[in-house]
Parts: C-alpha cells; structure tokens; sequence
C-alpha cells in the first residue's frame, strides 16, 4: 500500500496537481512527516522552501554542502544558494575529502573554494583544517563513534543543503550522504568507508568492505550528527535535485545527466526527504532524451536504498511521508 501511495504522490506532481498546505499544516500530518516541494529551482523558490519549514535558524548557523571536485559542473553554484546563505548569516562548512584529487588538501580545497565562487557570497570553514574529534553514535554495529571536523563545535544550527544525484559507491547522494561522509573529516570518511576497521586515509581502500556494512556505517554516522543538533531540533534538510548525473559532485569528470531537473525538496525528516527524491525518480515519466533509467541503475547496483532501510530501523527517521507542493 505504501508504494501506491507514493507512487500517487509522485505522479499527481508530475502531471501538475498542486497539494498546498493548509492553514492548521504542520511538520507531521497522519503522524507522517511533510517533505516540502517545488519544481522551481531559484535562489527565491529556495528561501521559501526554508521559510516553509517554520523552523528558525539561530545562532552560529553552518550551511553544509559539497564544494565540489575540480573539474567538476554540477555542484549547487554560488549564485543559486547565496540568498539562502546570507539570510540566515550562514558559514559554507566543509571537510577535505580522503581521496586525492584537489579538495583532499587544504591548500587544494581553498583555492577550489575559491575557484568556485563560494569565497564570493559567505564565509566559508574546513570543518577540520584544525583537527577532528568524535561524536557518539546510536548505532555501534560497525562505527563505534563517528569522527567529525573539530570546528562542529562552533555552530548552533545546520543547514544540510545537498545536492540530490547518484553517486558510484552510495548509489545516490542526498541529505544522509552529505551528513555522514560529508560532515566527517578525512579520517572520519576513511572509518565510514572502511566499516569501522580504520580511519587512515592511506590504507582505508584497501579494505573490502561488504557494500550493506558501508552504506550502514553512514547512515549510523548522519544519525550521529542529527543528535548533535538536539537530537533534531536544531538542524532541518534541503535536496536540490538538479543535474541528476549518475555521478557525485566528488567525480571531476561526471557523467552528463539524462534526465531533466525535479526540484527542491526540504524536511525535517532526513530519511523522508531523501526517500521521496528517490520515489520520485523512481517514479520519473521518462521518454526519449530525458530518461531516468540511468540514475535507477546507479542506485540499484550500489544497493541505494539500503541507507533509507538502516536509517529507518536505527530511529533516524521515517521512510513514509506526506509530499506537499508549493507551487500554484
């Protein structure tokens, strides 16, 4: 019945059916919680999908996103979330990566910041340019404690604004992959990749981790930064599901996409935000030249949907929801 239910959901969207919310419309309705909806992508349509969620954000506020690999064109651009970014005083937060290429330095990642354009709209911060440290998990399974950039400590409020594409280890990456691997440091990445057997940036590939203990490790890891932010209270999610490649934005030579733009999307639900980008392109109406089969095949190899399954079972969050349209 779930599918059906979402499938319905998905498919009034496409065809144009406006679901606005009401008056008495909060977080939850049917004790399910609302994801946020528009097929508008525009620095304005992202402010009102963040003003939608009636959740303030105060205090020392990070805006985490992917700065993007060098090379790279499908990164969400400087001029698309600067409004967003500025309204609510934010810092771009960022981790270098622990893979070489031109963000796995901080000499490298700061010149492709700059690069860019994000030194352009914001401050900008490497979470872990002065170190990391550990945060607790719930789920101890395979991470016994997820290891993030040290200067978390200095933020009140998350944004997570993530990119919502696929990604050729995850199957696809949205809020939970830009929680987990993306708010760990280089050696916070090398434990998620390596299932919790190390966190040593230059050994961490060669240990052949079982695909479901990976995409379980960073669903254990999204759930520890949830908590860090009151357990919830103080964090909310917003995917921006445009350029769908089947690639990441840390891919320097990503693939092109072959499906047009959905939207954005924002919850406070991690796992029913990133499931209903999932539902919807799985339920996309492809046709010639604008084909989402490739980003299925993406997410059905990696065992995508495992990370929405764990995240579900660990508490994380809920895999059913109500989808809500802000457009006319």
């Amino acid at each position: 019945m779930k599918k059906i239910l979402l499938f319905c959901a998905c498919a009034a969207l496409f065809a144009g059916c406006s679901c606005k919310p009401t008056d008495d419309q909060n977080q939850r309705s049917n004790d399910k919680p609302v994801v946020y909806m528009t097929k508008e992508i525009s620095p304005e349509a992202l402010v009102r999908i963040y003003e939608a969620l009636g959740r303030t954000a105060e205090g020392r506020v990070a805006v985490k996103i992917s700065t993007g690999e060098a090379g790279g064109h499908n990164y969400l651009k400087p001029e698309l979330i600067a409004s967003l970014v500025q309204k609510v005083n934010g810092t771009i937060v960022e981790c270098n990566t622990a893979y070489p290429g031109k963000r796995n330095t901080f000499d490298a990642h700061w010149q492709t910041i700059k690069d860019h354009g994000f030194l352009d709209i914001a401050k900008v911060d490497l979470m872990d340019e002065e170190g990391d440290m550990r945060i607790p998990v719930q789920d101890t399974t395979w991470i016994k404690y997820d290891i993030v950039g040290k200067h978390l400590a200095n933020y009140d409020f998350m944004i997570n604004l993530a990119h919502f594409k696929g990604h050729a280890m995850g199957g696809f990456g949205g809020v939970l992959k830009n929680q987990s691997i993306g708010v760990a440091s280089a050696a916070g990445k090398a434990y998620i990749h390596s299932a919790g057997v190390t966190d040593d940036v230059a050994i961490c590939w060669q240990n052949k981790t079982e695909q479901d203990a990976f995409i379980e490790s960073m669903a254990a890891a999204a759930q520890a930064v949830h908590d860090y932010f009151g357990h919830g209270e103080r964090i909310l999610y917003i995917n921006v599901a445009n350029n769908l490649s089947v690639d990441c934005d840390c891919d320097s030579h990503p693939a092109d996409p072959e499906m047009n733009d959905i939207g954005i999307l924002a919850s406070l639900d991690p796992v029913a935000l990133d499931q209903a980008c999932v539902d919807l392109v799985f339920h996309y109406p492809s046709k010639e030249g604008d084909d989402a089969a490739a980003l299925i095949e993406r997410i059905n190899t990696r065992h995508g949907i495992h990370i929405l399954e764990h995240a579900a079972q660990i508490g994380l969050g809920s895999r059913e929801y109500q989808l809500v349209s802000l457009d006319e």
